[in-house]
């Protein structure tokens, strides 16, 4: 394991995360807990950016390729359950329409192999029963000029099932400076890869890069939610919303991803869990094993205010992750409102470090509504922006923060617990502060107990009535 991890650690100071800046080890304690999670060897080569042998300047007309009439008719024929796209020939100036083809011919496997040069496209349409492989090497490049419409997407799947997107070592790329310009209408839904309403999806070993929108869009369709979803070894980078977003999921897994760079429109977060309305769900979605890397917002975000009690309970676990870096608060729970839904979040065995605000902030969250649980997660130097607005009445970032703001969303703010928590910190503050920002809501039912490493003491901050609240802070 200490070479595959050390392979691992070079991969990232390598450049291959972001077009030449470095990323940077993991640190003593968050690499042990990379380790004992074990990301796996196959995660190694997402790391890996897709080459690409075309030099600047030269013609493409070297790759052009005809199409292959033989090959097409027994993929057509039933003789072939694997077709490769350049059977229907390869155009380096727009590969979109022999992309498309071979998706549409039916073929249960479809190959997109590694040409030399990038596969220019526009906005693909899946299908159901489809199998989607990118060899190591290939580069997907959004055509520049195109996906004008404020919601076109690379690759769009809506009420579909049985899908897979498969790509060790290659790398889908679109243009998100040129949809930031004034050449384009203003939007923030120029996925990726956009997925509503599709069961059976699984998303392998790809490099998202460079979104209008998000790196990965789970949304509704017409059925209410995905469900049977899995996004493993993927990188998310440099998109313009988020690097995931969740709007409606049942039975989610995303493991051994990285989430990385995020920064354009609000929420800018790695992975944001957000339903459009009363009707859609978060049930049962795990994230493991991930790296969430200065993103401009949160690492994870998770916003129910339009889930009602009539919703299905939310089950959302988080575990063995690591959150670093970002202009936002590691973690960031918000607007579960008093007739809001109910359910579990539980956050386990996180390291956040090195975070512009909190660690970990909770605000507007009911008491006697879903359930939010921190068990065993670590804060280390957070709460790097140590003043401006929206800190509360000491104008000063804290490692955990768990504030009412809106009387609106809840009267009654809590229901939370804090189980074998950590803060290392080497700043004079509190590690815990409770606080409201409207007068007289107050604070209930928080619970727990904080192991806290500071040479300037250990101590919280109750700065509003609180009922329940029995937080041990404990230095060490």
């Amino acid at each position: 394991m200490g070479d595959d991890v050390g392979r691992w650690r070079a991969m990232l100071r390598c450049g291959s995360l972001g077009k030449g800046r470095r990323f940077g080890g993991l640190g003593s304690y968050a690499m042990k807990r990379c380790c004992r999670a074990s990301f796996g060897l196959a995660f190694l080569a997402v790391v890996l950016s897709a080459g690409c042998s075309v030099r600047e300047g030269e013609s493409l007309e070297r790759f052009a390729r005809a199409a292959d009439a033989a090959a097409i008719e027994q993929v057509r024929a039933g003789q072939r359950e694997v077709a490769n796209v350049v059977w229907w020939g390869f155009d380096p100036e727009d590969a979109t329409s022999s992309v498309q083809a071979a998706i549409d011919s039916g073929a249960a496997k479809v190959l997109v192999p590694y040409v030399g040069t990038p596969w220019v496209v526009t906005p693909i349409v899946l299908r159901s029963d489809l199998e989607l492989v990118f060899e190591p090497g290939v580069l997907m490049l959004a055509k520049a000029g195109c996906f004008k419409a404020k919601n076109d997407s690379m690759f769009r799947a809506e009420d579909l099932h049985d899908v897979t997107l498969r790509g060790y070592g290659a790398t889908l790329r679109m243009r998100k400076r040129d949809y930031q310009s004034d050449a384009y209408e203003k939007a923030e839904w120029r996925m990726t890869l956009r997925f509503a309403g599709c069961e059976r999806v699984c998303v392998e070993g790809l490099r998202l890069e460079s979104s209008g929108g998000d790196g990965i869009y789970v949304g509704a369709g017409s059925r209410g939610y995905c469900s049977d979803f899995v996004v493993r070894d993927v990188v998310c980078w440099d998109h313009h919303r988020q690097g995931i977003s969740v709007i409606s999921a049942e039975n989610l897994l995303i493991e051994n991803c990285v989430l990385a760079g995020t920064e354009g429109t609000a929420p800018q977060a790695g992975i944001d869990f957000e339903p459009n309305s009363p009707t859609e769900r978060l049930t049962n979605c795990v994230v493991r094993r991930c790296l969430f890397e200065d993103n401009a917002s949160a690492g994870v975000m998770v916003y129910v205010r339009q889930l009602s009690r009539e919703s299905e309970p939310v089950s959302i676990r988080v575990e063995d992750c690591l959150f670093r870096g970002g202009g936002g608060a590691g973690i960031e729970i918000a607007a579960v409102v008093d007739d809001g839904v109910d359910g579990l979040m539980a956050f386990e065995n996180c390291t956040i470090e090195g975070t512009a605000l909190a660690g970990i902030a909770v605000h507007d969250k009911a008491a006697d509504r879903a359930r939010v649980r921190f068990v065993n997660c670590r804060c280390k130097d957070v709460g790097l922006k140590m003043s401006g607005a929206g800190f509360g009445k000491d104008q000063m970032a804290v490692p955990i923060r768990v504030t009412s703001r809106m009387q609106d969303f809840t009267e009654r703010h809590g229901g939370i617990d804090f189980v074998d928590c950590y803060v290392y910190d080497t700043v004079a503050r509190p590690a815990l502060v409770v606080e409201e920002l409207q007068a007289g809501l107050g604070v209930f039912d928080v619970t727990g107990h904080i192991t806290v490493c500071n040479p300037h003491g250990a101590y919280m901050d109750y700065r509003c009535k609180t009922s329940g609240v029995t937080v041990e802070v404990e230095g060490q």
